[in-house]
């Protein structure tokens, strides 16, 4: 009989504030931030997770998180290319749009949030409509990453008068190649290429009046350029010089107090401030000064001058009067220079490194404080306190820490892991820090400070934990008082082992400094003046073994004989527990042996190495049962599955889990060989591996800061099954991949790519269409191409049924072919469920999909777009696949005379049903602006009346006097 195993599969992540990839979003209470593949929801002032929008299965990390000026929509950017508009009161995904190649770096919405503008590292700009689900087009032009988008909205006068609709406007985007580009979104074309800094633009924000722009350099340059909106409104023109016009004029450099990069640039959205970050750990704010406040200022400064000059004056007797005239006459009429615009205000400094920060889209209540918002690289955010302009200038502005979530996860790596024995609590420790979390809930209960962790376990009861440090001490802490309670210095190098006796009387610790030492638990009452409190363990030194190298890990045997020892040589000793007597030694392993475990009837042991292989020793002969290539980077950790103790009869467990720095978890059987499962979700190299001591999970943790628990599920795994679905799921990416491939993609060093310095490069197209194949989208197609052939063999039986009962070769008593079991259990018509499987492929996927039908299946779906138009079904899904396909499939159509017969009456069916659906939301839209206009009279009068007080003879005339004497009036908006 085939052996099965049961499956182990991912729980939630926990252990992280939110992760460096993408940049934070701050809306004044809630945060949010990317915490790996998620994103989550933190509520600041209380320190609480809200929420977490995870999708089940998808592990690409988040780059760029954008709010909608719909406020409960979000953009997130992900790694694999992908957009996905999430809903935040539903937490759950709205639409996902598929079209980068490469991470998504930048994100943009219009003023409306009905468009999305995304730009990603393969180079490409793409325009995404909102609504409609669909991609609009492909932008090329960029040679390196895009770094920052914005829309720019065409003034009102730059309309033309005719025009009912929007505006398409312009946008704006930098990129690392140097430039700064402006988009015509009417033509589809690059207007205006302005090389805008040496090095690459990092950063750029436009400011509210839509006229400033700064951009931001990795030299730690901040540029200020205007945007001329008279210029856009008459478009591209010949000017006196002969050249095109600009649109883009350099303003002036703004100094900042550091020359780093410039990491980013905001405006606040209501007050006047710009926030730059050009240093690790600090945000400069600057303040943006009104013009009065400038002018103020400038007159102020020519005072000075001018009692300056008179000092001067009649120090010289004057005899210089007559020049320095003109020269403050010059001074009066001086423009306004950017950098009085633009005043240093305060620099906010952190408590770590800066990853990104935001202003508070709401306005604090409060005296006029503006909030910054700060996520920090070392997994934490900090909320800062900016107060208002001081009217004295005695004490300098300076801004205060008033939130900050750092509790529930670690500043550096995760870098040991161990579980209590009944496996309720879990202790993990990185360098400043061991957290005590609980398994249930996931939720940190301890936080204690500690030094450079490297291993730890949980002392016999569970009370106490102990930590092996860096700097050689193994340091014990009190779980229940969360305090140090005994700091032991073992070693004098690194403690990179620890393990506990199976008799619990007692450790053993391994160390750099060559030594294997034995220690004794001793107890001793937490409280001395108390003899009846709870006891401590403490440590006492009994022994020590001298080894020739430095010791990598110690291990004892389950059955308390024998004690393994990995040295840096390679090498592991064997020997026997009580005397010290060497046994075995065990050499086959290339780079040193980093981990190694006992199963737990004494008879294997296991051993991971830096030479990325895994080998499985007996213990009785030391003979190599095998040697496993087990992953593709050195291989970290390794412990055998424990067997569930509660189950009396159970086989002891020679399976094991290995961890690496290739991010990989792995699940082995030590009796066959095999590779059972792969887990992947780690997303940085996996320093941590701890086993349940009852077989249920296994936890890991890694240099992304996360600590991840895998479940055993009930779902039973077969191991041919299972690689045969790895084959697949390469089978699938590969086709996918062949699909997507382009042979000389932008900036990709091809012959030709730089041909054109400025424009769409190596002959491709500036603006072209947004496709990109996906598993999904593929398996869609496939979907459509069946219920295809499955009416079409329906509708041909009826035919064929039909026409033998109209040449008479069939009685009246045979009865008509059945109906496909598929359409009767539907109970739909072979149109009605082509229709049906049509709607059912997500909006955003469904143009991929057609792309996948050959011509022979559009002849067929042609034939049943005509029956949806002249039953009017879904007239909109109708209408985009026909010109969809129309537009792809112009030349054959063009060339076919097969596509007549039904295209005629599918013009006719169509142009009917569209024509009913304008009327009736012609009628529609009419009733709606009569009720409008009912509502706005009737308010009016409302308010009249309401001015004129409770006066008794409030005539009809009356009000309708006070109503024209309105009109004359500075009008009044009255909001519902």
């Amino acid at each position: 009989m085939v052996q099965s195993y049961l499956r182990h599969g991912p729980t939630e992540a926990f252990g992280l504030v939110c992760s460096s990839s993408s940049n934070s979003h701050y809306d004044g209470k809630l945060a949010y931030v990317p915490a790996l593949e998620d994103v989550l929801v933190w509520d600041v002032k209380r320190g609480q997770m809200l929420s977490m929008w995870h999708e089940t299965g998808h592990r690409a990390e988040v780059t760029c998180i954008l709010r909608s000026p719909q406020k409960d929509v979000f953009a997130v950017g992900y790694a694999d290319g992908s957009v996905r508009l999430w809903s935040a009161s539903s937490t759950s995904v709205i639409a996902t749009f598929n079209g980068h190649k490469k991470s998504v770096t930048a994100l943009a919405f219009d003023e409306t949030g009905t468009r999305l503008a995304s730009g990603s590292q393969d180079t490409d700009l793409i325009l995404w409509d909102v609504v409609g689900e669909a991609g609009l087009y492909r932008l090329r032009g960029h040679r390196d990453q895009i770094t920052a988008i914005r829309f720019v909205r065409p003034l009102a006068e730059s309309a033309p008068s005719t025009s009912t609709g929007t505006a398409p406007g312009f946008l704006l985007t930098a990129s690392k190649d140097t430039f700064l580009k402006l988009w015509d979104l009417q033509t589809q074309h690059c207007i205006q290429t302005v090389v805008a800094h040496r090095s690459e633009v990092w950063t750029m924000d436009l400011n509210t009046e839509q006229d400033l722009v700064f951009t931001g350099s990795g030299e730690g340059d901040l540029k200020a350029w205007k945007i001329d909106h008279e210029a856009l409104a008459h478009g591209l023109r010949e000017s006196e010089t002969g050249g095109v016009t600009k649109f883009i004029h350099s303003v002036s450099t703004l100094p900042l107090a550091s020359s780093h990069r410039v990491a980013q640039i905001n405006f606040h959205p209501h007050k006047p401030y710009l926030a730059v970050q050009s240093h690790d750990k600090s945000v400069e704010i600057f303040r943006i000064r009104t013009e009065d406040e400038v002018k103020k200022k400038q007159a102020r400064r020519r005072r000075r001058a001018k009692e300056k000059e008179l000092e001067k004056k009649t120090k010289k007797k004057g005899e210089d009067a007559s020049t320095d005239v003109p020269r403050d006459e010059a001074q009066d009429g001086g423009d306004v220079e950017l950098a009085d615009l633009f005043t240093p205000y305060l620099i906010v400094r952190a408590s770590g490194k800066v990853r990104s920060f935001d202003f508070g889209d709401e306005e604090p209540s409060g005296k006029g404080n503006v909030q910054l918002f700060v996520a920090l690289a070392s997994n934490a955010l900090e909320v800062y306190n900016i107060p208002p302009p001081a009217k004295t200038k005695d004490t300098p502005p300076e801004a205060t820490r008033v939130f900050s979530v750092d509790i529930p996860g670690h500043r550096t790596d995760v870098r040991t892991l161990c579980l209590s024995s009944d496996d309720a609590l879990l202790a993990s420790a990185s360098n400043g820090s061991l957290k005590i979390w609980n398994m249930k809930t996931t939720a940190c209960i301890r936080t204690m400070d500690c030094g450079y962790a490297i291993c730890s376990t949980f002392l016999p009861g569970d009370r106490q934990v102990a930590v092996g440090t860096k700097s050689g001490e193994i340091l014990i802490y009190d779980i229940a008082s969360s305090s140090l309670v005994d700091t032991v210095q073992a070693h004098t190098a690194t403690v990179w082992s620890i393990h506990v006796r199976p008799d619990e009387q007692g450790l053993v610790s391994g160390s750099a400094d060559r030594d294997v030492k034995f220690w004794e638990f001793e107890k001793k009452p937490a409280n001395g003046d108390n003899p009846r409190s709870a006891s401590l363990l403490t440590l006492v030194h009994i022994r020590t073994l001298k080894m020739t190298d430095d010791v990598l890990s110690v291990r004892y045997s389950p059955n308390g004989k024998l004690l393994a020892v990995a040295l840096l040589d390679s090498t592991i000793k064997v020997f026997y527990q009580d005397t010290l007597k060497f046994f075995l030694s065990l050499y086959g392993h290339k780079l040193p042996v980093l981990a190694m475990d006992i199963s737990a009837d004494s008879k294997l042991i296991v051993t991971c190495s830096a030479d990325k292989n895994v080998k499985i020793w007996g213990l009785d002969f030391g003979d190599c049962h095998k040697s496993l290539f087990a992953h593709d980077e050195s291989v970290m950790q390794v412990a055998f599955e424990r067997t569930d103790t509660r189950d009396g009869d159970a086989k002891v467990s020679h399976c094991f889990w290995t961890v690496g720095k290739d991010k990989m978890v792995k699940y082995w059987d030590g009796d066959k060989f095999e590779n059972i499962q792969k887990l992947e979700g780690h997303h940085g190299e996996v320093w941590a591996l701890a086993v349940s001591h009852h077989g249920k999970f296994v936890v890991t943790g890694s240099h992304d800061k996360s600590i991840r628990v895998w479940e055993k599920l009930d779902e039973p795994l077969f191991l041919e099954e299972e690689r045969e679905r790895e084959l697949e799921a390469l089978y699938e990416t590969g086709i996918a991949d062949a699909l997507n491939r382009t042979d000389a993609p932008m900036g990709s060093g091809a012959p030709d790519a730089d041909a054109d310095p400025g424009g769409g490069g190596g002959g491709a197209a500036e603006a072209s269409a947004v496709t990109k194949q996906t598993t999904e989208t593929l398996m869609a197609g496939e979907r459509i191409m069946e219920a295809l052939e499955l009416a079409d063999g329906e509708l041909e039986a009826q035919r064929e049924y039909q026409d033998a009962r109209a040449q008479g070769g069939l009685a009246e008593s045979v009865a008509p072919p059945p109906r496909h079991p598929v359409l009767a259990a539907y109970d739909l018509e072979p149109e009605g469920y082509v229709l049906h499987v049509v709607q059912r492929v997500p909006a955003t996927a469904l143009y991929d999909a057609l792309l996948v039908l050959p011509f022979e299946k559009v002849v067929s779906l042609m034939r049943h777009l005509n029956v949806w138009a002249q039953k009017e079904w879904n007239i909109v899904l109708t209408s985009r696949i026909v010109f969809f396909l129309l537009r792809t499939h112009h030349h054959q159509i063009v060339a076919n005379r097969v596509m007549r017969t039904a295209l005629i009456p599918l013009r006719r069916h169509l142009r009917d049903g569209l024509r009913r659906q304008k009327d009736a939301l012609g009628y529609n839209l009419a009733a709606l602006r009569f009720l409008q206009r009912q509502t706005d009279a009737r308010r009016t009068a409302e308010f009249y009346e309401a001015e004129a007080g409770h006066a008794e003879d409030v005539s009809e005339e009356a009000v309708r006097a006070r109503i024209a004497e309105g009109r004359k009036r500075k009008r009044v908006s009255i909001k519902a």
